[in-house]
C-alpha cells in the first residue's frame, strides 16, 4: 500500500502525536508499505526531506502550546502527493493538515481514516473562560471533524466511550499506540543510575517516584507536589519532562517546603536517554486523567518500572492491581498503596518482570497490525461503495 500520514507535529517535536507517528511509519515500512508524511515545519519555509514535506508555519500557542497554524498554500505539495497517488490517507490531528488530508481524499477517492489523540474538553482552559461551554464546543468539533472522516482509531475503549457520547455515527476502532520496546528493554545499569542520581544530588538511598511527561495543568502534577509534601523524609519526586507549567509548578513546590532533593525538576531530557530515567524509579507515578492513553505508562513497564497512577478508564488492561503495579483514587489509597509495594521488597524483582512482560501488549509492531488491518477493511468497503453507486 501507500500511505499517507498527515499529523500537525513531527520531528523535531516530541509529544505522543509524533511517537505514535514515528513508531507507525517505522513499522508499515517494515511491512512493506510506501509511507510518507505530511506536516508542519517549526518556521515559515516549506521543504520535502526523506518522505516528509514541511509545509511553513506559524506559532499559535494561544490555541495550544506548541501548536502550529499552516501559511503556506501547499498547493504544489498537495498536487504532488495526489500524483503519488497513495490508497489511504491517515490524518493524526484536527487542524492544519487535516484540511489537506480531506482535499487529498476527496480528489483520489480514497479512505480517510483518523486517530482521535487529543480529549479537548481536558483542554478547555487554553481556548475557553467556561469549562461548559469549553466541553459543548469540543463535542461539536470533534463530530463535524468525525462527519469528514471513514473511520476513527480511538488509542482506548475510554476514548470510543467519549467519541460515540459526543455523537459521532462513524465507525471507531481501538488501537493502542504502539512503541518501540527495544528502546526500554535493556536491564538497568546500577553504575549508570548512581551517576545520574549524584548529578540531581539525590542520595543512593532515597526511594524515588518518578514522572514522566509534559508539565502542563492538564497532567495534574501539583497533586503529586501536595502528596509528596505529606510523606516526609525519604522519598524524592523526580519530574522528568518540562512544559508551559514548569513555572507555575516550582511555586507551588515551594510553597510546600518542598526543595531538592525533596523534589527535582530535570527539564527536557533527549528521547534516547529516557529509557535510563524511567529507571531511576522505584515506581512510575502519575495524577493525570486526561490521557487518551498515556504512552508513558507503557514506557514505564517496558523499562521494568511498576506504577502507581490515578484511576482511570484509559489504564483499563494496562494496570494489573498488585502484578505490575496499582490505582488510586485519592491520596488515602496512594499512601496504601506506596507502603505495600515498599514493605514487599522481596517482591520488587517479581514486579519488574511483570511490568517487562505486560508492556508487550503496547509494541509498535502489533499497532502497526491491527492499523494495516483497519486500512484493508476501509479500503474494501470504499471499493464495495463505488461498486454499488
Amino acid at each position: 500500500m501507500k500511505i499517507l500520514i498527515t499529523s500537525d507535529w513531527y520531528s523535531p517535536a516530541v509529544n505522543g502525536v509524533v511517537t505514535s507517528v514515528k513508531n507507525l511509519r517505522r513499522e508499515l515500512e517494515a511491512m512493506g508499505h510506501e509511507v510518507r508524511i505530511l506536516t508542519l515545519s517549526q518556521n515559515r519555509h516549506s521543504w520535502e526531506k526523506d518522505g516528509v514535506v514541511y509545509l511553513g508555519s506559524v506559532a499559535a500557542g494561544l490555541v495550544y502550546p506548541g501548536a502550529r497554524l499552516r501559511t503556506a498554500l501547499a498547493g504544489k505539495q498537495v498536487r504532488e502527493l495526489v500524483a503519488w497517488g497513495p490508497d489511504v490517507i491517515h490524518s493524526q490531528c484536527e487542524f492544519s493538515t487535516f484540511f489537506l488530508a480531506r482535499r487529498i481524499a476527496g480528489e483520489l477517492g480514497v479512505p480517510l481514516v483518523h486517530t482521535y489523540h487529543t480529549v479537548y474538553e481536558d483542554y478547555t482552559h487554553y481556548f475557553s473562560p467556561s469549562v461548559h461551554f469549553g466541553k459543548k464546543a469540543a463535542a461539536v468539533f470533534t463530530r463535524w471533524a468525525a462527519s469528514h472522516t471513514d473511520c476513527l482509531i480511538a488509542p482506548t475503549g475510554k476514548v470510543r466511550m467519549l467519541l460515540q457520547s459526543y455523537g459521532v455515527t462513524k465507525p471507531v476502532f481501538v488501537a493502542p499506540s504502539g512503541i518501540d520496546l527495544r528502546r526500554f528493554q535493556h536491564e538497568a545499569d546500577p553504575l549508570r543510575a548512581a551517576v545520574l542520581k549524584a548529578s540531581l544530588h539525590i542520595p543512593a538511598d532515597r526511594f524515588v517516584l518518578a514522572c514522566v511527561g509534559r508539565l502542563a495543568e492538564e497532567k495534574n502534577v501539583e497533586e503529586l507536589l501536595r502528596f509528596r509534601a505529606n510523606l516526609g523524609p525519604g522519598y524524592t519526586l523526580l519530574l522528568v519532562g518540562d512544559g508551559p507549567d514548569r513555572k507555575r509548578l516550582e511555586g507551588v513546590a515551594a510553597g510546600l517546603g518542598l526543595e531538592s532533593p525533596d523534589v527535582v525538576f530535570t527539564g527536557m531530557i533527549p528521547a534516547e536517554q529516557i529509557a535510563d530515567w524511567y529507571q531511576l524509579g522505584d515506581l512510575f507515578v502519575s495524577a493525570s486523567t486526561s490521557e487518551t492513553q498515556g504512552l508513558t505508562y507503557a514506557e514505564a513497564l517496558a523499562a521494568g518500572v511498576p506504577v502507581l497512577c490515578r484511576a482511570d478508564p484509559c489504564l483499563s488492561g494496562v494496570v494489573q492491581e498488585g502484578v505490575n503495579g496499582w490505582q488510586y483514587q485519592d491520596e488515602g489509597e496512594f499512601r496504601k498503596k506506596l507502603a505495600i509495594f515498599q514493605t514487599q521488597p522481596h517482591h520488587w524483582e517479581s514486579f519488574q518482570k511483570n511490568a517487562r512482560a505486560s508492556a508487550e501488549e503496547f509494541s509498535s509492531v502489533r499497532f502497526a497490525e491491527r492499523v494495516e488491518a483497519i486500512y484493508l477493511e476501509q479500503i474494501q468497503r470504499n471499493a464495495l461503495r463505488r461498486i454499488s453507486a
